[in-house]
């Protein structure tokens, strides 16, 4: 099985999936390195009781430990959902070197809300951005948690 984006992007959307079953947000990140999954998780703020326990934070945070090192070079994080401006520095901390999303986040994406055009002349990492693999399933997937939210709250 050849392991391209989508195979890894399909490991992050079972994490996400995981979150919601938990009734977090559907987001769902996974790091890899030469082909080898070092961490992956699922949003779990309520969870944790810790706002920034967001799935990239905490794959992050699995990859870091299973590395040995808080630098995580040479790896790529995959996640379901456009990183926040939280997220993204963090990769930028570990020196992640590519990151892979899914769905555009027009509320609170780094690159959707044009947050990245006023910072990013602050970052000294650059990070290769690959947006929209798996782009449908993940949008999906969150539509129809805050559909399923909204009409529990009526």
């Amino acid at each position: 099985m050849k392991k391209d984006a989508a195979f890894f992007m399909k490991k992050a959307l079972a994490q996400a999936v995981a979150a919601e079953k938990r009734g977090e947000v559907p987001v769902g990140a996974v790091v890899v390195r030469d082909g080898k999954v070092l961490g992956r998780a699922g949003n779990a703020p309520i969870a944790d009781r810790d706002p920034s326990a967001h799935a990239e934070i905490k794959a992050l945070r699995r990859a870091g430990k299973k590395s040995g090192a808080y630098r995580l070079n040479g790896c790529e994080l995959y996640v379901t959902l456009e990183p926040c401006l939280m997220c993204y520095s963090a990769m930028v901390q570990a020196r992640v070197a590519k990151l892979i999303y899914g769905a555009d986040d027009p509320k609170g994406g780094i690159f959707s809300t044009g947050v990245f055009d006023g910072v990013k002349h602050i970052f000294n990492h650059r990070i290769k951005i690959e947006p929209g693999v798996l782009a449908e399933p993940a949008a999906a997937m969150l539509t129809g948690f805050f559909r399923a939210r909204r009409r529990a709250g009526k």
